[in-house]
């Protein structure tokens, strides 16, 4: 009786390391990585939240940013780094759904993330170089059919969402424009600045402060009604074309195979971080909301629903990868 009792005994203090090693974590540092260039809303999201997540974790988190070949390269990077817990991905429709549909051939597949937490929504903004003598959506339309793909519209990638914006807008219109892809939001809206292209559907916090300095001319949101982020904009409907509706997300994912102990942790932390007043005031003032899942496994469901209409939108406006 002896041996069995011994290698019981031994067995409870292996169990027993376990539980101390999980339930110390994080215990270092951890990464979080960005698809996008700085300066991006993904990228104003993360450091937007970054200082209240790093105190929830008890942790710094450092923010990686790892741009390319619209924020594939970054969700692959997290899907193949340990499912410790250290590696986290800030990622949009783009990574989860648009991507793996328009390229089957990617790195990773969406099965490789595990969904933590939704945290942001939020509209697209319509904007245009202001020497153009465009200043409303009827103006772009007829521009764009006046001389049609004379006009070139930005993204911060294939398979974005401004991407996946411009195309269901000319799918429904008719209107034909040039797209081109940039490596983040912050080059596409520079790129409409200095009048390289002319149009693009950017992300609120990526539009709204180069509008405010007349540096871009945002002329509506892509919901279908006005925005109270952005109620000076008219939504969709009220420009004209009331088929037309579209909005977009950030979530926080890890490499799947991490443990729900972890899991849970940054579940907790991030929504700690997202509801902290300053946080929310930041991101309001860049037309960008706070929304939270109620659990990982609420956000899974969510995302679900959600890849249909990507991956719909994909099919319908024959988006191909460039």
């Amino acid at each position: 009786m002896k041996i069995p009792r011994l290698m019981l005994a031994l067995a409870l203090c292996a169990c027993s390391g376990a539980a101390i090693a999980q339930g110390a974590y994080p215990n270092k540092p951890i990464r979080l990585v960005i698809g996008f260039a700085p300066g991006g809303a993904a990228d104003y999201v993360a450091r937007a939240m970054n200082e209240a997540f790093s105190k929830a974790l008890g942790q710094p988190v450092i923010i990686d940013n790892k741009p390319g070949n619209g924020s594939s390269i970054a969700a692959e990077i997290v899907a193949k780094a340990p499912a410790d817990g250290y590696t986290v991905l800030i990622a949009s429709p783009s990574s989860i759904s648009v991507n793996p549909a328009l390229n089957p051939k990617l790195g990773y597949t969406p099965s490789e993330l595990a969904p933590v937490t939704k945290i942001t929504t939020s509209p697209l903004v319509l904007a245009v170089n202001p020497a153009t003598s465009i200043r409303s959506v009827a103006d772009l339309i007829a521009a764009a059919k006046k001389d049609p793909g004379k006009l070139n519209y930005s993204s911060s990638g294939n398979g974005s969402a401004p991407h996946l914006g411009a195309a269901l807008f000319t799918q429904i219109t008719g209107a034909q424009m040039t797209h081109i892809p940039y490596r983040g939001g912050a080059l596409a809206v520079q790129s409409v600045i200095a009048g390289d292209t002319q149009v693009t559907f950017g992300t609120s916090p990526s539009v709204l402060p180069q509008a405010s300095t007349g540096r871009l001319r945002a002329i509506a949101v892509s919901t279908r009604e006005r925005s109270p982020l952005v109620p000076d904009l008219p939504g969709m409907r009220e420009a004209g074309l009331p088929d037309y509706n579209l909005e977009f997300w950030y979530g926080v994912f890890v490499p799947a195979g991490t443990s729900p102990a972890a899991v849970r942790k940054l579940f907790d932390a991030a929504t700690s971080a997202m509801q902290q007043a300053a946080v929310k005031a930041a991101l309001e003032r860049e037309g960008t909301e706070v929304s939270l899942s109620a659990s990982p496994e609420q956000f899974g469901e969510f995302l679900k629903e959600d890849s249909k209409f990507w991956v719909e939108l994909v099919k319908s406006a024959k988006v191909k990868v460039e």
